[in-house]
């Protein structure tokens, strides 16, 4: 498709980016990230919210699965399947994490108690997302893995409703992404200095 050079592209320079954060440049952003979405409406009415353990110089989530944990939210995070799709387990403290690696590629932190099943992201009232870039339009770039794609359609298929938010640096609200039919916007952005909506939450 004649978007993907562009993709491609822009991942390897939002990646670029990230590569020259320092650890407290990291930490600093979680710190004010978790802040910043722990007063999203959506998420304090949460009774579950599936979310992701960032990694690397990802912009940081251990702040706020903690917070959300600790007031009692059902907080599922992912599990990387052999065809990248997710099955999903329960986030219980730090101790439930395991470092899982996946062939060649980084290291993850995965939740080490029982699977729910593929299907267990429909529960969610509220789902953040990872990724790279959101544009005007609320359209995501992902890491091209597409196993967020497939979470989307679920819920689409399912006929789930749950608040859609990306958790990003706030270099990367930008004027446009390339996107694709099967694409789907998300609802907000939470970024170190501020929350953007793209749409009314029902």
């Amino acid at each position: 498709m004649e978007a993907q050079p562009d993709k491609r592209m822009l991942r390897r320079d939002f990646l670029a980016v990230r590569s020259r954060l320092t650890a407290a440049d990291v930490q600093e952003a979680a710190t004010a990230l978790a802040a910043r979405a722990l007063g999203l409406p959506e998420l304090a009415r949460a009774r579950t919210v599936a979310a992701y353990v960032a990694v690397g110089t990802e912009p940081g989530t251990r702040t706020l699965l903690d917070a959300l944990h600790a007031r009692g939210v059902r907080v599922l995070l992912p599990v990387l399947l052999p065809d990248n799709d997710l099955d999903w387990g329960t986030y219980n403290g730090e101790g439930s994490l395991e470092e899982v690696r996946h062939g060649g590629r980084m290291a993850l932190l995965e939740p080490s108690g029982d699977r729910l099943g593929a299907d267990a992201v429909t529960t969610a009232d509220a789902v953040l997302l990872p990724g790279l870039a959101v544009d005007d339009r609320g359209m995501r770039l992902g890491r091209g893995g597409g196993s967020y794609d497939r979470v989307l359609a679920r819920l689409e298929r399912s006929g789930a409703d749950p608040a859609l938010v990306v958790l990003l640096y706030d270099s990367e609200v930008v004027p446009r992404v390339p996107a694709e039919p099967h694409d789907r916007p998300v609802h907000a952005v939470v970024t170190p200095s501020g929350v953007r909506r793209f749409r009314r939450l029902s």
